[in-house]
């Protein structure tokens, strides 16, 4: 007789639900596996105070501008503190980590992103994040969990999922084949203003990279928060000439908002697609680089 071994990523994928072998799982599938100690669930938001507020029982907070970035470099965190983030938070490498937040998942799509740049298998999106399990009047927990530290070994970074601002000027001037897919509001792309109100990251000039497509991220969600279906999400992009058959850039204010247009054009529906978290407030105040602005709006320093 034959003996079979399992790995440990085979197990797990025996012990989760069929409809869960996804990169999306719904607020059902998260309730329901609250006590999965194979699960570990991850909160980052936009506002991390939110998370002290009431969160998802058992969920670790991770706090994006501090151990998500690093906070020296504008740079992700650091192979070494991602590790040790990850250890801290119960999570090994074959765990399968479930990341919500507010704001339509933002910033649990960024996370989602660093994850999958450090090589981490089994990652996903909770659909709809906070908004949904909220509205849905889901159980919330003001007690921070304390999970048994994991043995966690980073992998090595993979930058096929990123792009820098050399990349992105390529595209634009047409010495590389891609397609720009700016997702801010159609006021930030046409140049009217220079970022969303109340927000301190400023570039001095305002518009888009030249030729990029504006897809403002809010057309892929539905009212609840959750993601349109594919055949929808594809169907928006067709649009406007984005099929995936050419590279596709990402692109935002500082890559949090481009990275759930990222998550929907790589991780749905497939696209060959990198996500430019320098954005526009770095392509915004370089020196030397096209910008079109169609408003005309100039910087006066205030």
């Amino acid at each position: 007789m034959k003996r079979i071994i399992l790995t440990a990523a085979a197990m797990l994928a025996i012990s989760l639900p069929a409809a869960a072998q996804d990169v999306l799982v719904s607020t059902d599938w998260v309730l329901k596996n609250l006590k999965n100690d194979k699960v570990r669930l991850l909160e980052v938001s936009v506002d991390p105070g939110v998370y002290e507020k009431g969160h998802v029982p058992g969920a670790v907070g991770v706090k994006w501008h501090t151990e998500l970035a690093d906070p020296v470099r504008r740079d992700i965190v650091s192979p070494a503190s991602f590790q040790k983030l990850m250890a801290r938070a119960g999570v090994s490498n074959d765990t399968t980590v479930v990341l919500y937040g507010d704001n339509n998942n933002w910033f649990a799509a960024w996370g989602f992103w660093v994850m999958k740049m450090y090589g981490h298998e089994d990652v996903r999106l909770m659909d709809g994040g906070r908004k949904k399990w909220e509205a849905e009047s889901r159980p919330l927990d003001t007690t921070v969990p304390t999970h048994a530290a994991a043995a966690y070994k980073v992998g090595p970074r993979n930058d096929a999922l990123r792009a820098r601002l050399s990349d992105v000027l390529a595209v634009a001037e047409k010495k590389t084949p891609g397609v720009l897919v700016d997702i801010r509001s159609p006021d930030e792309y046409s140049g009217k203003i220079f970022a969303p109100a109340g927000v301190q990251e400023l570039a001095i000039r305002a518009g888009h990279v030249p030729g990029a497509k504006n897809v403002p991220w809010g057309r892929l969600v539905n009212e609840d928060g959750t993601f349109k279906s594919k055949d929808e999400i594809r169907r928006i992009y067709a649009e406007i000439g984005v099929d995936g058959q050419a590279p596709i850039i990402t692109y935002c204010r500082i890559g949090e908002r481009s990275s759930h247009s990222w998550f929907a054009l790589k991780m749905l529906l497939g696209y060959d697609a990198r996500n430019y978290d320098g954005s526009w407030t770095e392509y915004g105040n370089a020196v030397g680089v096209p910008v079109a602005n169609n408003a005309g709006t100039i910087w006066t320093g205030k």
